[in-house]
């Protein structure tokens, strides 16, 4: 530890104290990490409200405001002071306390249990890497279902050089439990860090309330077993939800007082769940049975220093747009409607699929979906999915994504009137090959 700064000593003491197990979750990297509370920050700090402040990096009129464009805020309806100046690495603290409150709100088996205050991140991609840079050294396994979303090896292999076991998804139409609980017993007792990705990119699968209780019982299971387990709980289209007995809240909710050896990192953020792609705003949330209000803290503190450290902090303008969303009136009901369209898209691709299975069962057939933005099919032994990818462009105008021997297609972004012809031109493109 002596090389490791006294900050960083001092958040380390305070989660090793609670928790050793939690600790030992933790990377070299995310062990190193604090954020500053000495230096340009605090001295900053110190200087704030006085008459005569040289120590902010931005510039200003001589009334003190922030000198912009006026093109630039011609554009923009908000008083320039919400979205100019740089905004804390943790994230605006109104918006963080507001979406913790939605976390409770649509989680209320949360009720009584302790969670962290979210920290704000880029979008889900950067809240995935601020998880693999707090949890993931050079070499260590991450466990999770192989049907998963590309950018993961990415993230997780190439810039934290990871190693990814993908373990089997599907069994019999159904999540494959027992595969996960292989994978949490093939590699020797210690650290596992697992993801969980629900609803499922790319397959748009919720597991079932039954089979969530079996995941809760085979991570609950491998704890007691002495396995120290960092569940990643990527929540990106947290609900998006299409059937009745699904899943309704975040794994996160049961997990956060599951276990001793458990610590629980929800994912989540405005990018899916308030149709708001482009804004680039996520949060990071952190539970574990019995943790401290000083450990969870601790978690806010070394997520924003390596946020700090990595990106400095996130967009203002983008958090305090959010924040008027959740304030305005007609909010709740715009997101019905926009839930709605995409509900219809997916009965609409239901109805298409049953009613020409057996026509499409030579070429392909559905994997299990109810939820989120896509759904994908399984191509025949003999249809090789680039090649069909291909044809679908140069013949049929038709755009589709190619992922080994699958096609995912995203029905969010489709009209319901082109769905029935979007698989016709599959299941012709098939016939062709």
């Amino acid at each position: 530890m002596s090389s490791v700064n006294l900050q960083a000593e001092k958040l380390n003491r305070t989660i090793e104290t609670n928790n050793p197990a939690v600790h030992r979750m933790l990377s070299e990297k995310g062990k190193s990490i604090f954020f500053p509370k000495g230096g340009i920050l605090k001295q900053s700090a110190d200087a704030k409200g006085k008459k005569f402040n040289a120590t902010i990096g931005i510039s200003t009129k001589d009334d003190g405001t922030p000198l912009v464009l006026p093109s630039l805020q011609n554009q923009i309806g908000i008083d320039p002071k919400n979205y100019a100046p740089y905004v804390s690495s943790f994230g605006l603290l109104e918006l963080r306390k507001k979406w913790q409150e939605k976390i409770r709100e649509k989680n209320p088996s949360l009720r009584g249990k302790a969670i962290s205050l979210p920290v704000v991140t880029s979008g889900l991609t950067h809240g995935l890497s601020m998880s693999a840079y707090l949890f993931l050294d050079p070499q260590d396994t991450l466990v999770l279902p192989d049907k998963f979303w590309g950018n993961y090896k990415l993230i997780f292999q190439n810039e934290f050089e990871a190693k990814i076991a993908p373990f089997n998804t599907f069994k019999n139409e159904q999540f494959d439990t027992e595969s996960l609980e292989w994978a949490l017993k093939e590699n020797p007792k210690g650290k596992k860090v697992v993801l969980l990705n629900i609803p499922n990119n790319p397959t748009g699968y919720t597991p079932s309330e039954t089979e969530a209780d079996q995941i809760i019982e085979v991570l609950k299971q491998s704890a007691e077993a002495g396995n120290e387990i960092v569940v990643l709980c990527d929540d990106a289209y947290f609900g998006l939800l299409y059937e009745e007995g699904l899943l309704n809240e975040s794994l996160f909710a049961r997990l956060v007082d599951l276990h001793e050896n458990i610590l629980a990192v929800k994912i989540d953020g405005a990018t899916k769940e308030e149709y708001a792609w482009g804004f680039r705003v996520a949060f990071l949330t952190f539970g574990g049975k019995d943790l401290s209000p000083e450990t969870l803290e601790a978690f806010e503190e070394k997520t924003a220093g390596a946020i700090r450290g990595n990106i400095s902090n996130c967009c203002h303008l983008s958090q305090s747009l959010l924040l008027n969303l959740f304030k305005s009136k007609t909010y709740e009901e715009e997101k019905r409607q926009s839930y709605r369209v995409l509900e219809e898209r997916y009965e609409i691709v239901h109805t298409v699929l049953h009613a020409n299975k057996d026509k499409f069962a030579p070429y392909f057939k559905a994997l299990p979906f109810n939820s989120g933005y896509f759904m994908c099919i399984e191509l025949a032994d003999n249809i090789e999915s680039e090649q069909l990818r291909q044809v679908l462009l140069e013949q049929y105008d038709t755009g589709v994504i190619a992922t080994g021997n699958l096609i995912r297609i995203a029905f969010s972004s489709i009209g319901k009137s082109q769905i029935p012809k979007l698989f016709e031109n599959i299941f012709e493109a098939c016939q062709k090959i």
